[in-house]
């Protein structure tokens, strides 16, 4: 993930964690990556890749990417197809808050088919409580508009929704605004801002009056997400995709887990048994741990002085990496949704687990939650895969259609259903009339 201004952004968003990395370069005349540091990064990236790749994906994020103007990324463009080894296929992402996107900006990402992430926290009451500009504006419009032009000039891209306590009692909301103005992509990403900048915040856990369970509000700031909060708004989101959008809007946390429930070890850093994969590099050529990790004590080197291929694979980064594993409290080994969630980051392990190990991430009971709700639906879908038929089949019983017994697959936990119960694959109707017609 390369930082090609570095921090410099042209909004002032409440939650923004990186906005104060501005402290790690001081006196610095300027945050605009050199010609001769590109070229450096483009050429070591290509060489950093496997023998035999045939994409190579370049992330551009910020700060705010188009601050350094189209012509910059024209000239990108230009340096990895000069460099581009033969036969590699070249892939641009881009992370934006959109407000400066215009026709120009949008034939460009398209005839260069760069992906684009367009930062949006949902409609204008929910994405202006954190999301305002230098001058303490609302940013709904201009990023409203930014999302209608994309759309509008086909250029691919998804959406970036920062789940927090202000729009996170509205997944529903939220989901549906995207859906309805055309987004096929989205990413849903939980704030959790302890209180201390890298540092574990002080203080203790409180007991909830009604569960008795313990709290840790007072470890995170006030605009970061409750866990039960996400959960609940995933949950939401779940429910209303499963109901008629399955095959046609796809959430990266469902892919994710949906992959899991086949088998497969997810692919997204926070999801994985380990990390150290996912690099950041700033604007002038220092290269960090991971992008959540851009401190001092994280620097791996600068690209002039050291190959990144060797930062990448230096035994630094790599006990960087396991250590998500090694430091998993065994009341995370124990759970039942390990497979999906592997502990998720290792930024937002500060908690204690009920047992009083150290080490639980912070947002462990919202995720259980959600793994939980989805886990008969994911056991039908992976039926309907296996069966070769697709899983947006799982829609008709939702809907009360009846599917002709040759198309139907029994969900996989059916054996311990009884007739007159709720059918396992949450229909809502009874497992006699519905998934054991096609046991008959």
């Amino acid at each position: 993930m390369v930082k090609p201004i570095g921090p410099i952004c042209n909004l002032d968003c409440e939650y923004c964690y990186y906005l104060h990395k501005e402290e790690l370069y001081l006196g610095n005349k300027s945050w605009k990556m050199s010609p001769p540091t590109l070229r450096e990064y483009i050429q070591q990236y290509y060489d950093a890749q496997p023998a035999g790749v045939q994409e190579v994906t370049f992330a551009w994020q910020g700060g705010e990417p188009t601050l350094l103007g189209l012509e910059f990324f024209r000239h990108v463009v230009e340096l990895q197809q000069e460099l581009r080894p033969p036969h590699v296929r070249v892939v641009n992402a881009l992370q934006t808050n959109g407000v400066l996107l215009n026709t120009d900006w949008a034939q460009f990402f398209r005839e260069q088919q760069f992906l684009i992430g367009l930062s949006i926290d949902g409609p204008a009451e929910l994405h202006d409580r954190y999301r305002y500009d230098k001058q303490g504006r609302p940013t709904f419009p201009a990023v409203h508009r930014a999302l209608k032009l994309l759309r509008d000039e086909q250029v691919d891209f998804n959406t970036l929704v920062v789940v927090n306590r202000h729009n996170g009692d509205h997944g529903r909301k939220v989901y549906t605004y995207l859906r309805d103005n055309g987004v096929r992509f989205m990413q849903f990403i939980p704030i959790v801002e302890q209180r201390g900048i890298g540092q574990h915040a002080e203080g203790n856990a409180t007991a909830d009056s009604t569960t008795g369970e313990k709290r840790w509000d007072d470890r995170v700031s006030s605009r970061s997400v409750r866990p039960e909060q996400l959960g609940w708004f995933l949950i939401e989101v779940f429910d209303e995709w499963i109901q008629r959008d399955v095959g046609q809007v796809f959430v990266q946390l469902f892919d994710q887990t949906f992959g899991a429930w086949l088998g497969h070890e997810p692919s997204l850093c926070v999801f994985r048994k380990q990390c150290g994969r996912a690099l950041a590099m700033e604007h002038n050529g220092d290269v960090y741990s991971c992008d959540h990790f851009v401190e001092s004590e994280y620097r791996l080197g600068n690209i002039q002085e050291l190959p990144l291929i060797e930062m990448a694979n230096s035994t630094r980064q790599r006990e960087f990496g396991v250590a998500k594993e090694s430091t998993l409290p065994q009341y995370c080994r124990d759970c039942e949704v390990r497979f999906v969630c592997n502990g998720e980051c290792p930024k937002n392990r500060f908690i204690e687990t009920p047992g009083g190990e150290a080490g639980l991430n912070y947002l462990c009971g919202g995720y259980r939650m959600f793994f939980n709700h989805v886990r008969p639906m994911m056991e039908l879908m992976v039926a309907e895969h296996r069966a070769g038929r697709h899983v947006s089949n799982v829609m008709h019983r939702l809907r009360g259609r009846v599917v002709p017994a040759a198309q139907r697959s029994p969900s996989a936990d059916a054996s311990s259903v009884g007739r007159n119960d709720p059918c396992p694959c949450g229909s809502g109707r009874k497992y006699k009339k519905c998934c054991a017609l096609g046991r008959d």
